[in-house]
């Protein structure tokens, strides 16, 4: 199959020539590719006359995190800006009630991005949106905004910011109707073996071009199965960039006829698809997380934080690892963590410290190896600082690190040294989640309802579904 990747690296680079000419003009930022940068509803009022834009995309995100766009022409932007776009909320998975169903999405004009391909005849930007009630307060069942409120949370205990830098794996197949590999490559591996490059690399470029940084971008230990990594940025940033990776993934795998899924364990006896999460917390400049005298390098903060993570680690599965799915990945053998407790470096922790390196204080951070892509970034985030605040409030204590490889530790060996584990399937999380005052608390009771009541409905249906191996094992009993 010939893919088309360089024709999407080629489109991306002629609409970037445009944000360059732009952007060096009237903003003096100088460079290539150098990304859309607006700040003011009259900055994007600008681009949008002077390029010609036909097409404004506002964009926002459901609970379950799945991406909701609707279309609005140049004409109605100035009224947008000042009034917003009315909308009907009950039709949003886990928003409003029918009787309740009137919103309004105030788009944010810092988001504002130039989508760097055509969408059919369309020159198009993107903006996300605030989602708000009608009397112009923001809408606490919106994603978006309770991540805010928990950064808000944040500010008050003297913090400026979180920064955030996930690795969200994937895998391309070659239709959305099998799990037929382009490839059998492995970790790292190149060209002809990786056949999926060509669209790795558009993918990278159109990221760029969307002002998302990149770090790097590699084949992944499963057969077919890729990772590109997005530079740390402030919590809010990186959830809106991490939703549009996510989008520019699967899209651009879609117009050269290719798959592309975030679905944690499509392949049997195959790594699963995680995204691991780096967190650190920030005032002004400086690092509050690292402290040099430690033996570990982390200040008391950090280990207040750290506690309060896995003290919370089996609540927060329901968003972070939300799918039935999901629990199929979360199992020992496969490179996904199990196992309540943190270390240095080892990979069998549920949270691991990457190791100090001498004049990079500022990278000192945590690293979370459970999570997996299919969760709302909004929500996945606002649970994380969430736990973490929890933990610095009431001072938790950390528990030692887990130096030894926890996969070949018997049960009676983790359980003397009081370490956990993750929920076993969807249904141990919801219960789990379902009587948390720290859920509660952090998300609000109505999502929280709604979202245990819409992971039960999905278990349910696993649960009550025959399968094709149940048949071939039982069917002659």
């Amino acid at each position: 199959m010939g893919f088309k990747g360089h024709e999407f690296i080629h489109q991306v680079r002629e609409f970037s020539d445009q944000m360059v000419e732009y952007t060096s003009r009237h903003l003096e930022v100088d460079g290539f590719p150098t990304p859309l940068r607006l700040s003011t509803a009259e900055d994007v009022l600008s681009f949008v006359r002077e390029h010609q834009i036909t097409s404004i995309r506002l964009w926002f995100t459901d609970i379950l995190g799945n991406l909701k766009t609707f279309e609005i022409t140049p004409a109605e932007l100035p009224g947008a800006f000042d009034e917003g776009m009315g909308f009907d909320g009950s039709s949003i998975h886990g928003y409003q009630r029918i009787e309740e169903s009137d919103m309004v999405a105030i788009p944010l004009p810092e988001t504002a991005q130039f989508i760097p391909f055509q969408i059919g005849p369309s020159r198009c930007i993107r903006m996300f949106a605030e989602v708000r009630n009608p009397n112009g307060t923001r809408y606490a069942g919106d994603p978006r905004n309770i991540l805010r409120t928990q950064l808000e949370r944040l500010g008050q205990k003297g913090f400026t910011h979180m920064n955030v830098g996930p690795e969200a794996e994937f895998f391309y197949f070659r239709s959305p109707h099998s799990t037929e590999k382009l490839d059998d490559a492995g970790y790292f591996d190149l060209v002809p073996s990786d056949t999926g490059d060509d669209l790795r690399e558009a993918t990278h470029f159109a990221l760029e071009a969307m002002g998302i940084a990149v770090e790097y971008s590699h084949h992944e230990v499963a057969p077919s199965q890729h990772e590109i990594d997005l530079k740390y940025d402030r919590a809010l940033e990186m959830a809106d960039k991490l939703q549009t990776y996510k989008w520019l993934v699967k899209e651009i795998a879609r117009r050269n006829g290719v798959h592309a899924t975030f679905m944690p364990k499509p392949l049997a006896g195959e790594n699963g698809s995680g995204m691991h999460t780096h967190l650190s917390i920030f005032d002004g400049d400086k690092n509050c997380f690292y402290q040099a005298d430690d033996e570990n390098h982390l200040s008391s903060t950090a280990k207040h934080f750290l506690a309060g993570v896995l003290a919370h680690a089996r609540e927060m599965c329901v968003v972070t690892n939300q799918a039935y799915n999901s629990y199929k990945r979360l199992v020992p053998g496969y490179e996904a963590p199990v196992y309540i407790t943190w270390a240095e470096a080892n990979r069998s922790a549920l949270v691991r410290i990457p190791l100090y390196k001498p004049g990079k204080e500022v990278a000192t951070r945590i690293e979370l190896r459970f999570p997996d892509a299919v969760c709302n970034p909004y929500l996945a985030f606002a649970v994380m600082l969430s736990a973490g605040l929890d933990g610095l409030d009431k001072e938790m204590d950390l528990r030692p690190q887990s130096t030894e490889d926890l996969y070949h530790m018997s049960d009676a060996e983790r359980r003397s040294q009081g370490i956990g584990s993750l929920p076993h399937d969807l249904y141990a999380a919801v219960r789990s989640a379902e009587d948390s005052p720290y859920l509660r608390d952090t998300l609000g009771a109505n999502v929280l309802e709604k979202l245990l009541e819409t992971k039960m409905a999905e278990y349910d249906g696993h649960r009550l579904y025959v399968s094709s191996r149940e048949l071939e094992e039982s069917l002659k009993l």
